[in-house]
């Protein structure tokens, strides 16, 4: 119980920082050509794994554009993490587009 309380936690502490990180750190300029709003966060309990549901705005070509800015910026996302929440080791990211959002 205690666990599963930690990792929603941790959960909520990525949202915020992954939040800031996307509208004042990340420069690749493909994740900015679409408006994208994170959804969801889920981390696994060994806190190894984290997948970042986000939803896009914008034409399909913008939308697959900042998908893939996205996934290439998972390393610096990573490492800013480890950096922001003084972690040893932050989780493995994963962005994944939340289908459940499109119109």
């Amino acid at each position: 119980m205690a666990n599963s309380r930690r990792v929603e936690k941790f959960a909520a502490l990525i949202r915020r920082e992954v939040s800031d990180l996307l509208m004042n750190d990340i420069r690749d300029e493909r994740v900015h050509l679409s408006m994208v709003t994170i959804t969801g966060v889920e981390v696994a309990n060994d806190l190894q794994y984290c997948k970042i549901f986000v939803s896009l705005f914008g034409d399909e070509g913008s939308k697959n554009d900042a998908l893939a800015g996205l996934d290439a910026s998972s390393g610096f996302v990573r490492g800013e993490l480890a950096r922001r929440l003084q972690m040893r080791r932050a989780p493995d990211i994963v962005f994944k587009l939340d289908k459940g959002m499109q119109p």
